[in-house]
């Protein structure tokens, strides 16, 4: 594996990683968002996975997302008699979103991005002295 491998995989953990953030505060964005009917579905919260890709020019596994899907979870219904969404028993359902998940999945999801970082950043210094060694 050489140099420039190693920087395609974590650059691909990174894209995934602000990926993956991008979702969360989506997520995070929409925890009060309720429908805007009676009866009518909320804000479903959105899941991400991932899949392994073989780049067989070079024989490195790289990460890409597999897909973005929604969390089938049931609703949480308020009590809330004055919203419009509210039904004829005054509930409202609100959003599949745990506030409490979505901040460690957000927190997860950076500190794989600054590994990813950190070994782009190791890669290259370790490069620089090569070229350094090589000038000499």
């Amino acid at each position: 594996m050489d140099y420039s491998d190693t920087i395609g995989i974590s650059a691909s953990g990174m894209r995934a990683q602000s990926a993956r953030l991008r979702i969360a505060a989506e997520n995070l964005a929409n925890t009060e968002t309720t429908g805007s009917s009676p009866g009518a579905d909320p804000y479903r919260r959105k899941t991400i996975t991932f899949k392994e890709v073989l780049d067989r020019n070079t024989g490195v596994s790289n990460v890409q997302i597999r897909s973005v899907g929604l969390d089938q979870s049931d609703f949480q219904m308020k009590y809330d008699p004055a919203h419009p969404a509210a039904n004829a028993q005054g509930y409202v359902k609100m959003p599949n979103v745990s506030s409490v998940v979505e901040i460690m999945d957000t927190h997860d999801a950076q500190h794989s991005y600054e590994a990813n970082l950190n070994t782009m950043q190791v890669t290259r210094a370790m490069l620089t002295r090569a070229i350094n060694l090589m000038k000499d």
